[in-house]
């Protein structure tokens, strides 16, 4: 089982837990080399996959010619059941089974291994909330939707200035927006890097729900 991992520090985890996140986006990472021939960049074009139309970055060379073979897939799939990391400690994990080839199955305190106090380091089978896949695209990161930003954690709440009115925000957000896309454009350069929302990559944008 592979597992995923959100930003605490602006809430995100906690977004997902409490079902408020169901989207998230990853930026699409071109390998330098595919099968020992350098790679120069890539296209997104439509391709027929089991029975669908999907579009996926297909990698191209110095001439700009179509690398055989050459496509960035995503970690996730479709119906792919995902566990989220979260460290021992806040996933109220205490022991990890263990198997040893002399004294068979046994048990030992979460404390005592790195995964107590850092979710990089868990196993994904231990923890104990999960997400299932549900949609895969390929965009361009300024083509998500107010409604796609709201999907993403972001959340409406009032305006301290005025009652009747309502801003955009998420935990820690060093400010109010007035909309949902200049809250997320924010968001998102706090998580993945200053000038990300302004340099607009592709992304791999994954639809999930959260499942028991």
């Amino acid at each position: 089982m592979k597992k995923i991992m959100f930003n605490d520090r602006y809430g995100l985890t906690q977004a997902v837990l409490d079902g408020r996140k169901t989207m998230t986006r990853r930026i699409i990472d071109c390998p330098k080399t595919f099968k020992g021939e350098w790679v120069a960049g890539f296209h997104v074009y439509k391709r027929q996959s089991d029975g669908a139309m999907l579009e996926w970055p297909s990698l191209f060379d110095a001439d700009e010619s179509t690398i055989d073979g050459g496509y960035i897939l995503p970690k996730y799939k479709v119906g792919e059941i995902v566990a989220i990391a979260q460290s021992y400690k806040n996933a109220d994990v205490h022991s990890i089974p263990c198997e040893d080839e002399e004294f068979g199955c046994y048990d030992f305190p979460a404390e005592q291994t790195n995964g107590w106090n850092n979710k990089m380091c868990v196993r994904a089978d231990l923890m104990p909330n999960r997400i299932r896949i549900t949609n895969v695209r390929v965009e361009r990161l300024q083509d998500i939707s107010d409604d796609d930003c709201i999907k993403e954690g972001i959340y409406m709440d009032e305006d301290p200035m005025n009652p009747q009115a309502f801003i955009y925000t998420y935990p820690n957000a060093p400010q109010w927006f007035f909309t949902p896309r200049d809250a997320f454009a924010s968001l998102i350069d706090k998580v993945s890097g200053k000038g990300t929302w302004k340099s607009n990559p592709y992304v791999f944008a994954y639809e999930f729900k959260l499942v028991k």
